[in-house]
């Protein structure tokens, strides 16, 4: 496979994934907002920047935190690289590099969630905004689903590798922005507030369910914590990220007869989060666990593009 197809593919799986937690996140921030009992203001839109990274990039827009100013940042804004409507943008402009090597039922999930992002101007007020997050959802899901119906061949490695290590780097920011930025200045831990702002988090990675059934306590903060770190049960744990991004690697070595740099690298972390447990990551600290974690997906993401040549 040439390298730029690989890098393609790579991509595709990234943003695509990047366009749908974006588009959870915006959703669960809503709700959060708009719908909760005990509306958490504008803090619950500040978060929802930091964890998607956005701080910066917002700043120079000028425009004041609100929830129309940030949906549109997060979904619409087309000088934010990581916006809905950029993600999509540019997944769609990579399939069509790949075009031989993905089916068309992946292609018209990429293009029909471009058609019906292109022309829209304003995420409009909250009940519009969740109108349009239901739509990337159920696209982003028919992609998922058109990619794995495909061939088991690079193709299908290289799209669930960007997959994967997009969703590790999400889950991270998710779990660390909820620990150090979420809860509102006098509110107490364990309140109605946190308590709500717990299960919001459980929301955007889609597993509420999950949780009762791998713990049978009420919500607490350090088993969603280990639940979404070290449970390998739980698609967007870690743990299993890391076990997927080693495997997708594995499969292309077998099919290629090259290992590399990404190959050690991705085995370094497996084992390393099997040796863990989550009160010795509670104990040495959550916050540098995570911070550590982000720093080794990036690191991991440039191997995988330098022994793959993607530039």
């Amino acid at each position: 496979m040439l390298s730029r197809t690989a890098a393609s593919l790579y991509w595709i799986g990234r943003y695509v994934e990047r366009a749908e937690f974006t588009a959870r996140l915006l959703e669960a921030t809503i709700r959060l907002d708009s719908l909760s009992a005990r509306p958490a203001g504008m803090g619950a839109w500040t978060s929802a920047l930091a964890v998607a990274a956005a701080n910066p990039g917002f700043e120079q827009t000028g425009d004041s935190v609100s929830p129309l100013h940030v949906s549109r940042y997060l979904a619409l804004d087309e000088g934010n690289t990581s916006s809905i409507r950029s993600c999509i943008a540019t997944a769609r402009l990579n399939a069509r590099a790949a075009r031989n090597a993905i089916t068309r039922e992946a292609w018209e999930t990429i293009n029909r969630a471009w058609l019906n992002l292109k022309h829209r101007a304003s995420p409009g007020g909250p009940q519009a905004t969740l109108s349009l997050v239901d739509q990337i959802k159920v696209e982003s899901r028919s992609f998922e689903g058109a990619i794995n119906r495909m061939l088991r061949s690079e193709p299908y490695w290289f799209v669930k590798l960007g997959m994967v290590i997009e969703r590790a780097d999400a889950t991270a920011r998710l779990l660390d922005v909820k620990y150090h930025l979420l809860l509102p200045d006098g509110e107490k831990v364990g309140g109605i507030i946190d308590r709500d702002q717990w299960m919001t988090l459980l929301q955007v990675v889609s597993s509420r369910t999950a949780y009762h059934i791998l713990y049978a306590e009420g919500l607490r903060p350090w088993l969603v914590a280990d639940m979404l770190i070290l449970k390998r049960p739980m698609p967007r744990s870690l743990i299993a990220t890391v076990d997927e991004a080693g495997h997708m690697l594995s499969a292309i070595a077998g099919a290629t007869g090259k290992q590399g740099a990404a190959d050690r690298l991705a085995r370094k972390r497996q084992s390393a989060l099997e040796r863990l447990d989550i009160d010795t990551i509670f104990q040495n600290g959550l916050h540098q666990f995570l911070s550590d974690f982000i720093r080794d997906n990036a690191e991991l993401h440039g191997a995988i593009a330098q022994q793959f040549r993607f530039n």
